[in-house]
């Protein structure tokens, strides 16, 4: 792994401002926390991703695609090798009674958009704190939506770096699951096919599911949003509330006292402090009630050296 040749390489096929050395994950995760990477890249076009590809191949280098930083928590000591963020392709469109939208952007912009436009079918995503790409891999859902309900087709990279078109059949999407995430597709864009609407209800349904998600999550502080999975039979949240550890945890990072499923950055915690509050609810929960909480947070980077 040559870190400066493939830096240079991507500067060429970038620009300088498109690609940074040690770049600060806690610049782009919603938990505020994680070291640096190696080389952070946010490429403009969906050549210029491909050719990305070729390049981290080419060098052999570890590779990490960010969507908004939500459901991540990065280690202190950050992520090696290459991070491949789309905060440049982010644009959503309409046409019709499609909606186009790329891979970086959020997909709750892609919800208002719709209603800006009339169209039903993506209320459900209003509350979804994740990226159009991010839905596409997980086939996101809540309140009774899924992707798969109103997805017309994708664009992605593959790893041999070939942009192909897979449309909605071919997608294998499942209770969060897809061929994307599966074979390590990269979303550039997807295409969602919507239905005319009344505007007044759309607003009113995502203005209710909205109130629903705020009044009942503490998004007032970072936090990396759910941690645990629902475990059968139980709620997570429930089960942390009853062991009593709410307002609990190690320097910055607590419990929410909102919602006890939610651990919050209260100012300045860091990865370390995150981990060590997640592993003492999992062990007074299985103290407590003999239940394995499973992680819903996904962990990546490297211990602090």
């Amino acid at each position: 792994m040559n870190i400066e040749a493939a830096y240079e390489r991507l500067q060429a096929v970038c620009g300088a401002g498109l690609v940074k050395r040690d770049e600060p994950m806690s610049r782009h995760t919603l938990t505020k926390m994680g070291g640096t990477a190696d080389i952070f890249v946010t490429p403009e076009t969906f050549e210029q991703t491909a050719e990305i590809i070729r390049i981290q191949q080419e060098y052999e280098l570890p590779f990490m695609l960010l969507g908004n930083g939500s459901n991540l928590i990065v280690r202190d000591g950050g992520v090696r090798g290459l991070v491949l963020h789309f905060d440049r392709l982010r644009s959503v469109k309409v046409d019709g009674t499609r909606l186009h939208a790329q891979g970086g952007a959020d997909i709750k912009e892609a919800s208002r958009e719709a209603l800006a436009y009339s169209l039903t079918g993506l209320e459900f995503a209003c509350g979804i704190p994740g990226t159009i790409g991010g839905a596409m891999v997980m086939n996101a859902g809540a309140y009774g939506g899924e992707v798969k309900d109103v997805i017309d087709y994708v664009t992605v990279v593959t790893p041999e770096a070939d942009i192909i078109t897979l449309h909605s059949g071919e997608l294998e999407l499942d209770y969060r699951k897809s061929i994307i995430g599966r074979k390590g597709y990269i979303v550039l864009e997807a295409v969602f096919e919507l239905a005319p609407g009344d505007p007044e209800a759309i607003k009113e349904k995502m203005d209710d599911l909205t109130y629903q998600r705020e009044s009942r999550q503490p998004l007032e502080y970072p936090s990396v949003g759910s941690v645990f999975k629902r475990p059968p039979g139980y709620f997570a949240g429930k089960l942390i509330q009853d062991s009593g550890l709410q307002g609990k945890g190690f320097g910055d990072a607590e419990v929410s006292t909102k919602h006890a499923g939610f651990i919050v950055n209260k100012g300045s915690a860091t990865a370390t402090d995150y981990l060590r509050t997640i592993e003492m609810v999992r062990a007074e929960v299985k103290k407590e009630f003999g239940v394995e909480l499973e992680l819903e947070a996904k962990i990546v980077g490297e211990e602090a050296r």
